[in-house]
């Protein structure tokens, strides 16, 4: 496979960090240290309590403003949770699947479908995450994992979603705030596998594919130098701001290199 022609997409999951006031500026330096950077889409994830002030304060920015999840109805007796319905007009982007709602909260895969599916249907673009279980890869059982959740995420459509309506997000969850990275190489071979599996089994194409899972501005390099690595999905260090600028910036160069 090969690079898709959009530009690539580093998204800051700021996960349940920063108070409101913190959010606001962090986001305003994080515009900072991203501005200027060519060939490079850039965008934060803030928790829903900050998705408003941070959207004010990136209104002069090219920063593009994503909630951490969503839920599968736009309305209804659900006590805590954000539809679709909620953010479409002035959030741009909405995350499903992260490893942490699947194993820590319970989230199903047909729930990861029916979130996914509301979320395009409302004209969000839309980072699926899938990733396996450390006790997964050792088994030999990571493609298999990984094609289990990519076929339960594109289950509820007919016909399948256009390729500009979504980002698939491959995270190990052995890597996902662990300090631990795959390598560049394993990272390569699960992307390639992503996008082989959507061309093949639904006929989409070309599909942009991030990585995550503790990428940081030193193996950042490294890691988009991989003709199938897309973008990344940033944790821990999307919450500073330097770090983050510089990890946009690394994509850049490996973008314009290529």
């Amino acid at each position: 496979m090969s690079r898709v022609t959009r530009f690539p997409l580093v998204a800051g999951n700021w996960k349940m960090h920063t108070t409101v006031e913190e959010g606001v500026a962090l986001a305003r330096a994080i515009a900072g240290a991203s501005a200027g950077v060519q060939g490079v889409e850039v965008a934060v994830l803030p928790p829903f309590t900050h998705l408003w002030p941070v959207h004010e304060a990136l209104r002069d920015s090219a920063v593009r403003l994503g909630a951490q999840d969503v839920f599968w109805e736009d309305a209804g007796a659900f006590t805590g949770e954000i539809s679709p319905r909620m953010l479409a007009g002035w959030c741009d982007l909405a995350l499903v699947g992260h490893s942490e709602r699947r194993h820590l909260l319970g989230e199903t895969e047909d729930q990861v479908g029916r979130k996914f599916a509301r979320a395009v249907h409302h004209g969000l673009r839309v980072i699926v995450a899938v990733g396996e279980t450390e006790a997964q890869r050792e088994s030999g059982n990571t493609f298999v994992v990984i094609d289990r959740q990519l076929d339960a995420a594109f289950a509820p459509f007919d016909p399948p979603p256009g390729a500009d309506t979504f980002v698939i997000a491959y995270e190990p969850v052995w890597a996902i705030g662990t300090g631990r990275t795959a390598t560049p190489e394993q990272a390569q071979e699960v992307n390639a596998h992503i996008k082989a599996h959507l061309a093949s089994r639904l006929g989409i194409g070309p599909v942009q594919v991030q990585y995550g899972g503790s990428v940081t501005a030193q193996n950042a390099a490294s890691l988009f130098e991989q003709p199938d690595i897309d973008g990344a999905l940033v944790g821990g260090a999307s919450l500073r701001s330097a770090e983050f600028g510089s990890i946009v910036a690394a994509v850049a160069r490996t973008r314009t290199a290529a």
